[in-house]
């Protein structure tokens, strides 16, 4: 689609409001990726309430049982996964993590896999109790490791999207050099031409419906990101690269800036009782060879995917080539 990477000079000015419709933009997901779409898909936005007043909003897709459970990376929110559960097919929830989309954000800041895990097991247990599969992406999959840890009978098999607990500031040194950007941007065009300039793989289109998801128009036309980016700078946990749905920014964890080669998740990692897969962007520097191999290691069982073409948002970069994937570890 080279025509799709003109310069965005029809884009909105700093005055002129944007509107945004989160169900309305469905049909731009199938065009771009040729589904078929003969009407809009069933999707709702269902709130969950938290002991201490706090919320988790999720997705609703589909008028049955869910049978799935996806959790974005850091600084994406729920939309990333539009494409690839369209292309499923099948019935799902897709929670915004506390701090991101329309979840609320903790008070202290705290946003550690263990954390997340403990709120997104209230939403679950509510919205998915009997899903086949938790499908969660770079701190999403951090978050469902621990969701499989302390709350073993919400995750029935877990697929981690390019994240390992051998993660750490060097390998993910490009993404944060992305998101240590700016919070806010005087329009929608400034904001859109920084993640045209750090995403030059994607269409406009796509960059274009991530921001919508992602971030909101202020009454004096300039934009804001949507996450709490308390704690910026100092994670060792990436937060995710801008996804076709899902521009990104920082995300705080209790990691120190360089997690050590051996991580304690990995015993996490090698203790989750449930089939684990692991898939890997083959452009993403996030995953390497050495930790494959540990992960191998610690679960000889794991089956391991490798995505031709995809970075570390490979729900973004290959969304029909992740749901296949997916799909497949339904059995």
């Amino acid at each position: 689609m080279e025509g799709d990477r003109a310069a965005p000079d029809t884009m909105a000015s700093m005055s002129e409001r944007i509107h945004y419709d989160e169900f309305g933009l469905f049909h731009e997901n199938a065009a771009e990726y040729g589904l078929p779409f003969d009407a809009p898909p069933v999707v709702r936005r269902e709130s969950v309430s938290l002991a201490d007043g706090r919320a988790v909003s999720a997705l609703v897709w589909g008028e049955t049982e869910p049978e799935l459970v996806f959790v974005h990376g850091g600084s994406q929110n729920a939309h990333t996964w539009d494409t690839t559960i369209m292309a499923l097919g099948r019935s799902a929830i897709a929670v915004d993590l506390p701090g991101h989309g329309h979840s609320d954000w903790r008070d202290d800041g705290a946003y550690s896999p263990a954390n997340l895990a403990d709120d997104v097991a209230v939403a679950v247990a509510a919205l998915a109790p009997t899903a086949r599969t938790v499908v969660g992406m770079s701190l999403g999959g951090l978050t469902s490791l621990q969701l499989a840890v302390r709350h073993a009978h919400l995750v029935r098999s877990l697929v981690m999207i390019d994240i390992t607990p051998g993660v750490n500031a060097s390998k993910t040194k490009a993404i944060i050099d992305f998101v240590s950007g700016p919070q806010s941007f005087p329009s929608f065009e400034s904001l859109l031409e920084r993640t045209i300039e750090h995403n030059p793989t994607r269409t406009i289109s796509s960059l274009r419906r991530g921001i919508l998801h992602n971030a909101r128009q202020l009454d004096d036309g300039s934009w804001q990101w949507r996450y709490d980016r308390r704690g910026h700078g100092r994670s060792s946990t990436p937060p995710a690269m801008s996804g076709a749905d899902a521009p990104a920014a920082s995300t705080t964890s209790d990691a120190p800036a360089e997690a050590p080669a051996l991580s304690p998740m990995w015993d996490d990692f090698g203790s989750v009782a449930c089939p684990l897969v692991l898939v890997r962007g083959a452009l993403s520097p996030v995953v390497d060879d050495d930790d494959v191999a540990e992960a191998r290691r610690r679960r000889p069982d794991l089956v391991v995917h490798l995505v031709e073409g995809a970075g570390h948002s490979v729900q973004g970069d290959r969304p029909l080539e992740l749901a296949e994937l997916v799909a497949a570890s339904l059995g």
